[in-house]
């Protein structure tokens, strides 16, 4: 009994207590050695990955490295400085932990708050590690949220959780985030093996195999499952006694039950399913490691994917050699009919009935009395043309060539001519009838594929003045300015003036662009390597359309009318005073001319009478 009083489980008793401890994560010990190293230390961390993968340890061992008095030279806490032995006591005062999970209000983070302002009495920094941060409530985070963005020189906070997704993004932003990997199958074992035999106990590796795949990714749950499976075994550990104890279902039944189909033995399926659930295994749990089973049988049957078979050596061996004996069409198939029962599963009226149905049709895929498989599709009987027709009617197609000539001639162009009458087609005789007149061309004189003509486009702006925007995209193209023969030089101003002024007749076939064009005012701007002219449109919509549709046509033609390169065009919107604003409603009309006449003010007073 004082014994058993004393007794720690292995999740604590052999928790990680420095970075060469923890398993699976090589790159975060890497990346946070390198950064105390450097001395390249952030004010706020976030660690993040699946339960029992070693988040909380981590942070307890960067918290000690980091106020380690004498670290060694591998970045590793000493264990013997006050640091050290105040934080494996629990009286450090330089790192604090607090539970999200318990406390998750505002008044939980203001008490820490507090804290953060005062020093570290041993070492260089106060560490708080926040677990279960994902549970803070939002008026927490926001309480939590300035101190995290500038806290104190000498505070670093650590902040781990399990989900992510829950926490803010403005939280998110003022981390450093490090995911944390599950653990491998093979580092699981490696580590229950080192244990194992520090407790002297005697296990195989098929045990631990599946002690590793019963945790899934987590250490700790790991170490939980080899505790209770301790617990019932005693020192001595059995492959049998696991299975019964972790309630996991043999793989020898799924062994046995695919000879059973090799051999088209329903009869032997059936009654081996019949004693899984008699053993008080869930029947769908059964259809799923059936499925699984599959898989490991196409992966093994692959040499190139034994390292997705996470298995010992063993029973590797022994998935290579049933693999050998199934045909990939047999295990596909397999796949396939597993995968239909598991779907068809929860819907089914009898769900027992309607998985030895499926056992049967997988005892049935290699023939058998009764094949399931779909007969083989039979060639299409094609009746064979007359010589007469063959030629005329029917495409011949020649075996595919590798001559690089032949994969490069287009394909010949079928000309339709009228045909005679069937009846008057099938007196001719076959010398009288006319063969088709095939055209050679070499591959560099086929046409060119003409392009689908563009779609009109109707713009907005086409209402406010430039008659160009009304004209279908297909009736204009961008004129590409050509340099070729232009000089750089730059031009004087009249000169560009009078380049400009021979534009607009260019344009006579567009009434109102020509118009815009002639009365428009110009200014032309000196900017170093080149002159630019300007000119003027009434409204953003104009200028946004001359920019994207006309500029660079106009353009290039002002610069081969000035042979220079050296003047560029720009486009710009009249001030809004500038603007001619014309009147359409009568109302407006009235006061119009009330205002340019002041006698039919005056008569509108004395006839009081009303403009609306």
């Amino acid at each position: 009994m004082p014994e058993s009083s004393q007794y720690i489980v292995s999740a604590r008793k052999y928790r990680p207590d420095s970075f060469e401890d923890l398993i699976g994560q090589d790159n975060i010990v890497r990346t946070l050695k390198n950064s105390i190293v450097r001395g390249k230390l952030a004010h706020a961390y976030l660690f993040c990955g699946p339960r029992g993968v070693g988040k909380t340890s981590a942070a307890r061992i960067f918290a000690k490295t980091i106020n380690c008095e004498h670290p060694t030279a591998d970045m590793e806490p000493c264990g013997q400085c006050e640091s050290c032995v105040s934080f494996r006591e629990g009286r450090s005062y330089c790192i604090h932990e607090l539970d999200a999970a318990s406390n998750n209000g505002v008044d939980d983070i203001k008490a820490l708050m507090e804290q953060v302002q005062i020093s570290p009495q041993i070492g260089r920094y106060s560490v708080f590690i926040i677990d279960e941060v994902h549970m803070l409530s939002q008026s927490a985070f926001n309480a939590f949220l300035k101190t995290l963005e500038e806290p104190p020189a000498h505070a670093i906070f650590i902040l781990a959780t399990t989900e992510k997704h829950k926490i803010l993004p403005t939280i998110l932003s003022r981390c450093q985030t490090y995911d944390f990997n599950r653990i491998s199958i093979p580092d699981i074992v490696r580590n229950l093996r080192a244990i194992a035999t520090k407790e002297n106990i005697n296990v195989d590796d098929e045990s631990l195999h599946i002690v590793a795949r019963k945790a899934d990714g987590a250490m700790r749950d790991a170490l939980t499952i080899f505790d209770q499976t301790v617990a019932f075994c005693g020192s001595d550990i059995k492959y049998e006694d696991v299975i019964r104890n972790l309630n996991v279902l043999d793989y020898e039944y799924s062994f046995r039950l695919t000879e059973s189909m090799l051999a088209n033995d329903y009869a032997a399926a059936l009654l081996e399913f019949d004693s899984i659930l008699s053993k008080g295994f869930n029947a769908l749990y059964f259809v799923s490691s059936l499925s699984t089973h599959f898989r490991n049988l196409m992966v093994a049957k692959s040499g190139a994917l034994d390292s997705l078979l996470e298995f010992p050596d063993s029973l590797k061996l022994k998935y290579k050699e049933q693999a050998d004996r199934c045909s990939l069409q047999f295990i596909y198939d397999a796949l396939a009919v597993t995968s239909q029962c598991e779907a068809g599963y929860k819907e089914s009226i009898n769900p027992r009935l309607h998985i030895e149905f499926a056992l049967m049709k997988l005892c049935f895929l290699t023939g058998g009395p009764v094949s399931l498989k779909q007969p083989a599709p039979q060639p299409v009987q094609v009746a064979q043309p007359t010589k007469a027709t063959a030629t005329a009617s029917q495409p011949v197609y020649a075996p595919v060539s590798v001559n690089a000539e032949a994969q490069t001639q287009p394909p010949a162009q079928t000309v339709q001519t009228p045909q005679a009458p069937q009846v008057a087609q099938d007196e001719a005789p076959a010398a009288e009838t006319p063969a088709p007149v095939v055209t050679e061309t070499a591959p560099a004189e086929s046409p060119s594929p003409q392009p689908a003509p563009r779609r009109k486009r109707a713009s907005k702006a086409a209402s406010l003045s430039l008659d160009a925007i009304e004209e279908s995209t297909d009736e204009k193209e961008t004129v590409v300015a050509d340099n070729r023969g232009l000089s750089g030089r730059i031009p004087d101003d009249q000169e560009i003036k009078d380049a400009w002024k021979k534009l607009p007749p260019e344009y006579k076939s567009r009434p109102r662009l020509y118009s815009t064009l002639e009365s428009t005012g110009v200014v032309v701007s000196d900017k170093g390597s080149y002159k630019l002219l300007e000119f003027f449109v009434q409204n953003v919509a104009q200028k946004n359309w001359v920019e994207q549709e006309l500029l660079r046509e106009l353009e290039g033609k002002l610069q081969r009318l000035t042979e220079s390169t050296g003047v560029r065009l720009g486009v710009q919107v009249l001030p809004e005073e500038k603007v001619e604003k014309k009147v359409y409603m009568p109302e407006d009309k009235a006061k119009a001319m009330m205002a340019a006449n002041k006698e039919i003010e005056n008569l509108v007073k004395d006839f009081d009478l009303d403009v609306k």
